[in-house]
This record gives structure tokens, C-alpha cells and sequence, in this order.
């Protein structure tokens, strides 16, 4: 029998938990291979439709790592990361999405523990979730969600997302 093995996209900040996943390499922690680094210069520069994106492309988790609250490079950067994250949790259940498969977190440039235990942490409620499922129109409860999200930004106006033009 085959074990499964979560693929995770990570969306990590360069000021911040990138330098923890760096700091975590220096240090020869080890941790799943399952997470693939896309570095942001921030976690509220994490578009809702990079995510959405991920998840129709194979991921079967996606992974949202900033500074910690008021630590943010760029102000209040990590506060429009969490307000995303926490609207577009509301469009994951319509998409047939376990919200636990989308994860904000926030890792500072020195904790490589800390970067460890998440990513650790995220592939196990990974495999007790299973496989993501292909997200296509027959697999969702609501088709006409489905066709407001293809429309890409649009769509997310429409479901009260709003995209800032800047962290700050």
C-alpha cells in the first residue's frame, strides 16, 4: 500500500519565515520535504487567487507564513494576510475545500523550532485528511460559487474580498 504523502505550497514572507526556514536549514532541523517555498515580500501581498490556484493546480494544503502581529516589515502587512485568509476560509466549503487545509501562521526569523513544529504539524492533519479531491464544478455543492471564483478578482469583490493595491 502506497503512503500518502501531502504536497503543501508555503507562501512565506522574506522578512520573516523565510528567514526561519533558513534559519531551520542552518540549524539541520529536519522536517517533511513536503512543502514548496514560494517567498513573498510579505503575507499580505498573498493573493486569494495565488491559494486558489494552488489548490486547482494539486496542492493538497496550502500554507500562509508571516511575522508575527505587529512585527510586520511593512505595518499591518500580516493583518491584511489575516483577513484574506479568513474570507477566503469561507469560500473553501463551497469548493468541497477542508478549511483545515488552509493555514495561517506566523513565523519569526529566529524561530527554526517553531518552523519545524507547523510544518510538521500541517502535514499531519494533511494525511488524516486524505487527498484533495480535483476542484472542478461536479465536486462542489455550489456551481454557480464556482463560476464567481473562476472570474478571478471579480468574483472575489463580489464575495467582500477586497485586494489592497499595497501592505502599506
Amino acid at each position: 500500500m502506497q503512503v500518502f504523502k501531502p504536497k503543501i505550497v508555503g507562501f512565506l514572507c522574506h522578512w520573516c519565515a523565510y528567514g526561519g526556514a533558513d534559519a531551520a536549514g542552518r540549524a539541520r532541523k529536519q522536517y517533511p520535504a513536503n512543502l514548496r517555498f514560494v517567498r513573498m515580500m510579505c503575507s499580505g501581498r498573498v493573493d486569494p487567487i495565488f491559494v486558489l490556484k494552488a489548490f486547482k493546480e494539486g496542492a493538497d494544503g496550502v500554507l500562509v507564513l508571516g511575522c508575527h502581529p505587529g512585527e510586520c516589515h511593512h505595518l499591518v502587512g500580516n493583518h491584511h494576510a489575516q483577513k484574506r485568509m479568513m474570507l477566503l476560509r469561507a469560500m473553501l466549503e463551497p469548493l468541497g475545500v477542508d478549511q483545515r487545509r488552509l493555514r495561517l501562521d506566523w513565523v519569526a526569523a529566529g524561530e527554526f523550532e517553531r518552523f519545524v513544529w507547523v510544518i510538521t504539524e500541517m502535514v499531519d492533519v494533511l494525511k488524516h485528511c486524505g487527498p484533495l479531491r480535483s476542484i472542478n464544478p461536479e465536486n462542489i455543492s455550489n456551481p454557480e460559487e464556482y463560476r464567481r471564483i473562476q472570474h478571478g478578482n471579480r468574483g472575489l469583490r463580489y464575495a467582500g474580498i477586497k485586494m489592497p493595491s499595497a501592505c502599506a
